[in-house]
């Protein structure tokens, strides 16, 4: 069976919420779902000045387990419409799997979360991009596949380039059902894809 790693990092729980969309939508596109977290680069004193929330009960994902899966899907908050630390923390240790091309062909998408609705959510996947372009990783964008992308009644995080919630900057603001549905479409997307290209 195909197996996909969703790979988050959270800060405030907001895209980990999200994350649960994406696994429900994956689960029905009928793939082995692997969820992982990336290790927190700041120490327990900084996180508890920070307000940040508890960290879930999902393992830390080595880098070097990454070819164990088909596909990954990867949620983060943005900072400053790039990746946060941790994250390029994460992708800094992928230099041994980026010799030997050990991730190339595999499928890969973005999810994300932003303080405000101009607040980076195309630009930081975009910014992602190399990353997957030097390992061979296909990028697979969720497109306009759930019809809430076109609403403009309310605040609607996400994009043609993946899922997304508005967190608002003191992180009060937690995600939409609009929001969720867009998770699991794109989770569920993907996992059509994935399955074609690991078949």
């Amino acid at each position: 069976m195909t197996k996909i790693f969703v790979i988050t990092y959270s800060t405030f729980g907001h895209i980990n919420k999200v994350a649960q969309s994406i696994v429900k939508g994956l689960e029905k596109g009928g793939v082995e779902v692997g969820r992982y977290q990336i290790a927190e680069t700041l120490s327990d004193e900084i996180l508890a000045k920070m307000h940040a929330a508890p960290k879930p009960d999902i393992p830390v994902l080595n880098p070097k387990d990454l070819p164990e899966a088909d596909g990954y899907l990867f949620g983060f908050p943005t900072r400053y419409g790039t990746t946060p630390a941790q994250v390029k923390t994460f992708f800094d240790a992928t230099g041994g799997l980026w010799t030997k091309q050990a991730l190339a062909g595999k499928p890969a998408g973005f999810f994300f979360s932003t303080a405000s609705q101009h607040g980076g959510q195309e630009v930081t996947v975009l910014s992602s991009l190399p990353i997957l372009a030097h390992h061979g990783i296909i990028y697979v964008p969720l497109g306009y596949a759930n019809a809430h992308l076109f609403d403009n009644s309310e605040v609607v995080g996400g994009s043609p380039w993946g899922a997304g919630t508005i967190a608002n900057g003191d992180g009060s603001r937690q995600p939409s059902q609009k929001e969720l549905e867009i998770a699991e479409t794109q989770g569920e997307q993907f996992a059509n894809v994935a399955k074609k290209l690991s078949a």
